[in-house]
């Protein structure tokens, strides 16, 4: 399965995913560029920027239009 493959199955569980989470479950370590390629083929992923403490980071999840 490829990376790909996975994150859209990870998010297809309506789970989220962050690019440390994509790294330690897939060692996918260029989640925006996967989240780019999905929303090409017509995928609707949302992005939640999440900052904790001094650190900032984007949690993504499929949604439904």
């Amino acid at each position: 399965m490829s990376k790909t493959a996975a994150v859209l199955a990870h998010l297809k569980k309506g789970k989220t995913i962050t690019s440390w989470q994509a790294f330690e479950k897939f060692r996918a370590t260029r989640l925006a560029d996967i989240i780019f390629k999905l929303r090409g083929q017509g995928y609707n992923i949302g992005t939640e920027l999440v900052e904790d403490g001094s650190t900032r980071f984007a949690r993504y999840r499929l949604t439904r239009k």
